[in-house]
């Protein structure tokens, strides 16, 4: 398996743009869905250097202008409130007008994460009952008095 760098970017369209560096060749494509955009740099990648596409594994990897676009869950203003950074300057960060230093980038990657495991402590409960991860069921929540 060939393991490649897809980096993803923001558009000024609707479509997410990739980018790959391989063997000193910068291959550049777009698409409306990350399956999509997989799949025509699969096949760029093969046509340019004869790379199975069934033997390519993308790491992807985001520019911090596409985050905030492609993540539209994730609230500009909160990411900077949790990190402490003035909310303009994200938002210069987000849109490209300003970057942010490689450890500024590393601290903004770690509260996005810390975010994530927040989210997956998250449990749910429909009508008093606690929803189960593994099955569909539905399992009677445990009242403490």
């Amino acid at each position: 398996m060939q393991k490649v760098l897809l980096i993803i970017e923001k558009g000024t369209d609707k479509d997410l743009w990739g980018r790959v560096s391989f063997d000193d060749n910068l291959i550049v494509e777009s698409a409306p869905s990350f399956e999509l955009l997989e799949r025509k740099m699969k096949k760029l990648l093969h046509d340019l250097h004869g790379l199975s596409p069934a033997k390519i594994e993308f790491e992807f990897v985001h520019d911090l202008t596409a985050v905030f676009s492609e993540k539209t869950y994730l609230n500009l203003s909160v990411v900077a409130q949790k990190l402490g950074i003035n909310r303009s300057l994200m938002a210069q960060y987000a849109a490209g007008s300003k970057f942010p230093s490689p450890e500024r980038a590393r601290t903004i990657e770690k509260a996005m994460h810390d975010l994530g495991r927040d989210l997956l402590r998250l449990r749910i409960a429909v009508k008093g009952e606690k929803v189960s991860r593994s099955k569909t069921r539905v399992k009677k929540a445990r009242h403490v008095a």
